[in-house]
């Protein structure tokens, strides 16, 4: 069966059932969005690279859960990636006895536990971190990172609704990552030197 015209959807449904061609060809379609996305969040290329291989993976496993009638697939799997890539810099930056653990100890030690009170309250607050530092980005910077991250929209989708160039949409986004990044490491280090004084 040749895969190459089937819509999205039906490609779902082949990797529902096992298809294991269907899911080659999501991945030749949409595996540079996914990476793009993971690396926006993540600013690491080789943990980009292992999310977008994760994202597939939860593909595999979960295309059951698709719903055509919420999202387009594209919308979907950028979904999948932004959590798993957030995710992934909790992990990052969790610390367990003082002492780091992998990402492959946390996720196996953690796969089936559900969160304690605690780290509840602690993600409530880095949500509210990240709030604080999206509503310090200058308009045009925090308009374009609201429609990619929380929406879903494509960087394409982006530039067609704000009637702006595809590279301004682009260098935008890639500016917003930047300063949030900063803003949220700058805050993480004075945090830091508060507790330990």
């Amino acid at each position: 069966m040749k895969l190459d015209s089937v819509a999205d959807t039906v490609l779902i449904q082949l990797i529902a059932g096992a298809h294991a061609d269907a899911l080659k060809e999501l991945y030749d379609r949409y595996n540079r969005l996914v990476f793009s996305v993971a690396l926006a969040i993540l600013g690491d290329r080789s943990v980009a690279e292992e999310a977008t291989l994760d994202v597939f993976v939860h593909v595999w496993r979960g295309a059951r859960t698709y719903r055509p009638d919420r999202a387009k697939v594209s919308t979907w799997l950028v979904a999948i990636t932004r959590h798993h890539a957030i995710d992934i810099l909790r992990w990052q930056n969790s610390r367990l006895d003082g002492k780091s653990l992998s990402l492959n100890d946390m996720l196996l030690s953690n796969e089936s536990a559900v969160p304690a009170p605690e780290a509840l309250v602690e993600t409530s607050l880095e949500q509210a971190r990240v709030r604080d530092a999206v509503a310090q980005l200058p308009a045009e910077q925090r308009q374009v990172l609201t429609l990619a991250y929380f929406r879903g929209y494509t960087h394409q989708q982006i530039a067609e609704v704000l009637e702006q160039p595809l590279g301004t949409v682009k260098t935008r986004i890639r500016l917003a990552m930047q300063k949030l990044r900063q803003m949220l490491m700058d805050e993480h280090q004075v945090s830091d030197k508060s507790e330990g004084t």
